[in-house]
């Protein structure tokens, strides 16, 4: 009696644990099939915003190799379905002044980015490591001001080089009105700022006990541990110029030997009824974009070091 009440436990025992195993299998299964659909739906999301972002750069150069006949149609084409036109590369080539245009964007930008970036690591230091009375509430005060659109303070720059007679067209002038107003930006001393603070403090009270100077410690230590984020600022100011239209274009206007690269394009083509212009410019865009293009594809890892080692200490 014993040995079959025995046997009928052992047989009951056994059916549990099989239960058991089958419900950890499906809860498994369940698992493993919930996260392939999360990945599904997730490359799904990705790619449909890849294609969004990619398309006008397709279409510019789409565009670019199209036909006045073929861009004129109302049906817009995915293919050129016409020919390819490279002489709008040509016609682009002719029309645009390279040399003068990438000569002066060159200009300003070189020399407002190495200023921006003395600025920036001057205040981003202050900021950082040095004790001054009402230090929290100025840099407070500057963060606010990143709330204000910069069109606001268009018109008062634009009057106040005027005023100082850098709009009469001569370059020395023109070129300081367009340098000048941009040699401060608030966000990359923000942005450094916090990279400082990440240095332990060590480091600064061991340079002290050497007997080394807040200015050679800076130059030393700092800027050589920030090295990343002061490249990654290097990289998105000489962006910034070449993209900059509103602010160089008040102070060009009427002299097209001071045009910049994104003026140069605009003012080099104009609406009209023939619409091979806009197969032209489209290819003039195509060759004033490559460059940057090919500057962030070979920097990116650049930029985003430079901005991951910011941090979000402070």
């Amino acid at each position: 009696m014993e040995k079959k009440l025995y046997e009928s436990s052992y047989a009951d025992l056994e059916l549990v644990l099989k239960d058991e195993g089958a419900s950890v299998e499906a809860r498994k299964k369940a698992v493993k099939a919930a996260h392939v659909v999360t990945l599904t739906i997730t490359y799904l999301f990705l790619v449909f915003m890849g294609i969004i972002m990619i398309f006008p750069f397709y279409w510019m150069l789409l565009t670019s190799v199209k036909s006045g006949a073929e861009i004129k149609q109302l049906a817009p084409t995915f293919w050129p379905t016409m020919g390819f036109r490279f002489d709008n590369y040509a016609t682009a080539v002719s029309r645009l002044n390279f040399p003068i245009l990438i000569r002066n964007t060159l200009i300003v930008g070189v020399i407002s980015t190495l200023g921006t970036v003395v600025t920036t690591i001057m205040a981003a230091f202050a900021f950082a490591r040095l004790e001054f009375k009402g230090k929290s509430f100025i840099f407070a005060a500057l963060m606010a001001t990143m709330m204000i659109p910069g069109e606001m303070m268009v018109i008062s720059n634009y009057a106040s080089v005027s005023l100082m007679g850098m709009t009469n067209g001569e370059p020395v002038g023109a070129f300081t009105a367009m340098i000048i107003p941009f040699m401060v930006s608030i966000f990359y001393i923000y942005l450094l700022r916090q990279n400082f603070k990440q240095i332990p403090n060590e480091l600064y009270l061991a340079a002290k006990v050497d007997g080394k100077s807040d200015w050679q410690f800076l130059w030393k230590v700092m800027v050589p541990l920030a090295m990343p984020t002061i490249t990654t600022i290097l990289i998105l100011k000489l962006m910034g110029t070449w993209n900059a239209y509103v602010w160089p274009n008040l102070i060009a206007t009427g002299h097209t030997e001071l045009y910049l690269i994104t003026n140069g394009l605009r003012e080099s083509f104009n609406a009209t009824e023939n619409y091979d212009e806009y197969g032209a410019q489209m290819a003039a865009t195509v060759i004033v974009t490559v460059p940057l293009l090919l500057v962030f594809i070979f920097a990116r890892k650049y930029i985003m070091r430079g901005v991951s080692r910011a941090g979000i200490k402070g």
